[in-house]
This record gives structure tokens, C-alpha cells and sequence, in this order.
């Protein structure tokens, strides 16, 4: 659990980097439709929620460096018992001081009174333009009535700057209690893949197994899936993001699962890819230890002090002598990889950041070049080889096989941290969970 002082930290943090006489404004992610009257379940922006930890709509975040009443000022929903007995408790403004260390609060319906107040006189506004176009209009109008008053003496703010640059930056870099949930994380779905491997079997729908690791999440308190889970059987797992898990799990074919789950908004993402039956054929098991060497050499570099792209570049290295190996590519290894040979069958990079979103925020490169790994951060190794099924320039034997394996690691002070080990990925490991 994320406390109140470390949601402190994170604004005391953001405002030194923001410097004097600024506001920084951001808003809350809005509830959207499902289907007529009903609604998605709502989920917090995260940017939002890592600032404040407030988990309602309508609300509007400002931090106000130097303010003598108080630099955290937050405008959120106010009471209405009438409307709590449908939708839910609100905090309110009094709650959101006693239980989310606002030092004001006002009823969202006054902040056209008030935070254009908060605003006139700032030097500089950070905020996302462009996120929240129905509140762009409203700031832009507040920020004209200040202009129009300029002869009386207001003074309307001279520059606006990007607010998402530097709050993602502050989330690349996770803290003790952020890497502890998302080490609970990978442990709820480790837990969930292995379900999966053990109730698998031939006659069986994808969907069916979706609902085993979704089931698993959920009674280990992990509310969503951190991303729509995929269930490949057979050739659907050469569609790298495959969510229809309509399809009956045939015998001999693999199963590529590709799911996470979210716990206190931080996210976990696995993915193995295993036999139906419980037993690897000779032309799965081989291109399977391909991937397995790839994805294992990238975690080997995967370190304190190596760039981005090393853990990448190991597996195209990897993957690519595998492929001439096994003859599904024809060449020298070096003019393969220059001529980028094995995009055929290898046509995503190795990972990304991982965080409150599976998709983490965070520059990749840093002045053109890509950035150093350094302690704090989080990301998958994710290589993976998938033969087309109508691919004609390949032997039968290889058609239709789509083969991922996935991991989360924490770079440390320790060093790199595989949070997801609890699931098994050897062919030896997988067939043994299996057997039993």
C-alpha cells in the first residue's frame, strides 16, 4: 500500500522541480460509457492518482508551490447522500483534508470561482494540453479573463509547460513500497498462470482458461486484469494481441497466454506460452528453447549501467542464430541482423516499462540516445517467434507455431530482480506443473 506520506513526497518532489510563483493543474480521468446508462468500471488517471491517491471523478488537482494557505488544493465532488445511495460514497471536501491531506478543498462546482484566482499571477502553468480538451477550453477562458483584466492589474500566466514530462519521469524511478506492490502483483499472477497450465486440456475453450486466471486475480484481491488478457490456442498466437478467446484448444497445439493483473494500481504482465496436452512436440520444443535463450540473455543484460536497447539487441542476436539453426533462415548471422532477416518472425521489441500502467510512462531515450538502466526502474523481457501459418518459405512442421515468454524485472540495489519467477518456463518445468 502506497501511504499518505509517500503521496507527499511525490508533490513536495514535483513542485521543487516546478519552481516558484507556478501551478500545476491536472484532472481526474473522466467515467466513460458502457452502453447506454451504465459505465465502465472507473479506474483513476494515473498521473492523477499518483499524486494524490484520490479515486474519484470530477476532481481537479492544483499544486500551488508557496502558498501560504496551503500548496495542495484539490476540487472534488460534494456531498450528496441522494446520490451516494446510488453511485457510492463521496469523500467530499471535508474528506478529501482529513483523509487525502488536501491543505483546501472546494466543491468542484465553484471552481470557476476559484481557481482562476489560484491561477492569475503565476508565472508558469504545467498541464497536459491536449488530454482533456472540454477542460483545455475552460482553463484557456480562464486564462483570457485574466488577459482581459490585465489593465486593472492581473497578471495572466506567461507560459504554459508540459506536466506529463516530469510527472512520468518521477514514475520511472519506483519506490521500495511501489516495487513491494508490484512484487505482489507478479505473485497473484504468477499463481494465475500456473492455474492455467494445470486445468489445461484438449476440448477446452481459451475463454475458459481466461476465466481461470481472471478468477485467481480476483479472489487474491487484485480488482482488474491489468490489460485485456490473451488466450492464444494454435495459430491465434501468432496475432500478438489476440482478445477474442473464442476458440476451442485443439490437442498438440500450443497456448500462448499473455495476462496480468492490477493490484492497487500497479501493474503485472506474464506471458508463457505452453502445450495444451501437456507435452512439447520436437519442432515446438525447439523453436520454445530459442525463445527461452533469447529472453534469457536478455535478462543477463538487463543491468545496472547497460542501455535500454542491450536486452533488445540480445535477443535479435540470439533469436536470429536460432532461427539459421533450425534453417527457417538462410545467411550469415551479421548481414541477418543488419538486413533485419528476422522481422519475419520477430517483429516487436523485447519489452517495455512497467508500472501503474502495462505500458509505463518514461522516455526510452534520453538526448537521441537511448537512456542508461538504472536503479528504480521496472520493465518486461518479452522476445518472442511467431511462424505465419500460410508462411510457404518454411517446412509444415514450423507453420502456425507462436511462441512468447514474458517476465517482469526490477533493476536494484541488489541487482535485477525477476518478480515473476513463481511461474514456471523451462520445458522441463512446464511439462512437470503439468504431469502433476
Amino acid at each position: 500500500m502506497i501511504k499518505a506520506k509517500e503521496f507527499a513526497r511525490r508533490r513536495r518532489d514535483l513542485m521543487s522541480m516546478m519552481g516558484k510563483n507556478s501551478i500545476a493543474i491536472l484532472t481526474a480521468a473522466p467515467e466513460k460509457v458502457r452502453s447506454k446508462d451504465t459505465h465502465f468500471p472507473y479506474r483513476q488517471d494515473s498521473n492523477f492518482q499518483y499524486l494524490t491517491g484520490f479515486p474519484e471523478p470530477e476532481a481537479v488537482l492544483a499544486l500551488i508551490p508557496g502558498r501560504e494557505q496551503g500548496e495542495f488544493v484539490l476540487f472534488c465532488r460534494d456531498r450528496d447522500p441522494k446520490r451516494e445511495i446510488w453511485d457510492g460514497y463521496r469523500a467530499g471536501p471535508a474528506g478529501a483534508v482529513s483523509d487525502y491531506d488536501a491543505d483546501d478543498a472546494f466543491p468542484i462546482g465553484d471552481i470557476d470561482d476559484i481557481l482562476p484566482g489560484l491561477i492569475e499571477g503565476r508565472e508558469r502553468v504545467y498541464y497536459a494540453v491536449g488530454k482533456d480538451q472540454a477542460f483545455d477550453a475552460h482553463l484557456m477562458a480562464w486564462v483570457n479573463d485574466i488577459r482581459a483584466q490585465a489593465r486593472t492589474g492581473a497578471v495572466p500566466p506567461g507560459e504554459f509547460v508540459d506536466l506529463d514530462h516530469l510527472v512520468h519521469e518521477m514514475r520511472l524511478f519506483k519506490s521500495a513500497a511501489e516495487i513491494s506492490l508490484m512484487r505482489k502483483s507478479a505473485k497473484i499472477a504468477a499463481r494465475a498462470h500456473c492455474r492455467a497450465m494445470t486445468l489445461s486440456k484438449p476440448g477446452l475453450y481459451e475463454y475458459q482458461l481466461q476465466a481461470e486466471i481472471e478468477h485467481e486475480f480476483a479472489t487474491s484481491g487484485a480488482s482488474f486484469p491489468a490489460y485485456s488478457s490473451i488466450v492464444g490456442g494454435g495459430v491465434n498466437a501468432c496475432v500478438l494481441h489476440y482478445v477474442e478467446n473464442r476458440c476451442q484448444l485443439a490437442d498438440g497445439d500450443l497456448v500462448l497466454i499473455d495476462a496480468g493483473c492490477e493490484l492497487e494500481h500497479y501493474a503485472s504482465d506474464i506471458t508463457r506460452t505452453f502445450p495444451v496436452n501437456g507435452t512439447f512436440s520436437a519442432a515446438q520444443k525447439a523453436i520454445y528453447e530459442v525463445v527461452l535463450a533469447a529472453q534469457l540473455a536478455a535478462i543477463e543484460a538487463a543491468v545496472e549501467g547497460n542501455h535500454w536497447d542491450d536486452p533488445h539487441l540480445a535477443t535479435v542476436r540470439v533469436i536470429t542464430e536460432g532461427l539459421v539453426d533450425l534453417g527457417l533462415l538462410k545467411g550469415k548471422v551479421d548481414d541477418l541482423i543488419e538486413n533485419k532477416a528476422y522481422f519475419d518472425f520477430y517483429m516487436h521489441r523485447a519489452g517495455h516499462w512497467l508500472g501503474m500502467d502495462v505500458h509505463d510512462e518514461g522516455d526510452y531515450k534520453v538526448d537521441h540516445q537511448w537512456r542508461l538502466l538504472e536503479r528504480g526502474m521496472v520493465m518486461t523481457v518479452e522476445p518472442g517467434i511467431y511462424i505465419a501459418p500460410d508462411n510457404m518459405q518454411v517446412a509444415k512442421r514450423w507453420r502456425g507455431i507462436g511462441i512468447r515468454i514474458e517476465d517482469d524485472i526490477a533493476i536494484t540495489a541488489k541487482g535485477t530482480e525477476v518478480l515473476t519467477s513463481g511461474v514456471p518456463k523451462t520445458v522441463a518445468e512446464i511439462e512437470a506443473l503439468m504431469a502433476g
